[in-house]
């Protein structure tokens, strides 16, 4: 037999070699999502959240992209450090500001909505602070110490030059029990950034007696390994998902309205206030 074969026999392998490329499947991204520690969600049910969110920039990117819930800040500070993931939608913005500082990842996009997150602290019956010194040495309970709650509690703190250990404090894991020790006497001080729980607090009569800056709390990061191209698909596509019908429909089970470009200058200026 006389085939192609027989006559050039170094087109065999070749040809072996570009059949098994163009047979392989694409290499799927990965995206990281950590929602946060002080509420509490199944990683089953964040997943579903960002499902149509992935299935979206896998159909711009035209390759797979599948979801790695990172269920602990620890988890996802090893996954952000050692390139563990492609992209990455971070709840805590201090764990966020530390990948970028670092110059692991850069930030793609900000969550809308979620822009302008405020620390308030709780009281019962007093005024609003105006001597911060006079805090010194009463107690004040705030969410988990890694939570991004606390760490712009202390960046307040600091800010009224009240070192640490100038106030007592007391953590507990999840906002909405910090109203419990203000009520019950357990705490001077809560607090709270959630929007519920202190709209609850003041339904029954409590009141707030200080606010924090307002801090960007839900970024999408990308991995400094991407080529441009990559990463600014990506990002035209979240900050896009929010102008379509189709786009709104992938956004609908994560409950997020859409995404915005973010602010280097801004997200700059608060790493050096909460001291990352």
């Amino acid at each position: 037999m006389n085939d192609c074969a027989d006559q050039h026999p170094s087109l065999v392998p070749w040809a072996a070699a570009f059949l098994l490329a163009a047979a392989a499947p694409a290499h799927a991204l990965v995206i990281g999502v950590t929602e946060g520690v002080t509420y509490q969600a199944s990683d089953s049910q964040i997943e579903a959240k960002f499902e149509p969110i992935a299935e979206a920039l896998g159909k711009a990117l035209k390759q797979p992209v599948t979801i790695k819930v990172l269920s602990s800040y620890r988890n996802a500070r090893e996954a952000l450090k050692e390139n563990q993931v492609d992209l990455a939608f971070v709840h805590p913005a201090h764990v966020a500001f530390e990948a970028t500082k670092a110059g692991h990842f850069k930030t793609l996009a900000w969550t809308a909505g979620f822009t302008d997150y405020k620390v308030s602290f709780l009281c019962k019956d007093l005024k609003a602070i105006s001597n911060w010194k006079e805090i010194a040495g009463k107690s004040l309970v705030m969410p988990d110490p890694d939570s991004i709650t606390s760490v712009i509690t202390r960046a307040m703190l600091r800010e009224q030059g009240l070192q640490e250990g100038a106030v007592k404090t007391t953590n507990t894991r999840y906002q909405d029990a910090v109203p419990f020790y203000v009520q019950n006497g357990f705490a001077v001080y809560g607090a709270t950034a959630s929007a519920g729980v202190i709209k609850a607090w003041k339904s029954t009569g409590g009141k707030t007696c200080a606010e924090s800056r307002a801090v960007p709390i839900k970024q999408w990061l990308a991995s400094s390994k991407l080529d441009a191209s990559t990463v600014a698909t990506v990002r035209d596509t979240l900050l896009g998902l929010g102008q379509s019908d189709a786009g709104k429909r992938a956004l609908a089970t994560s409950t997020y309205t859409g995404f915005i470009a973010p602010s280097v200058e801004v997200e700059k200026s608060l790493m050096t206030w909460l001291g990352i």
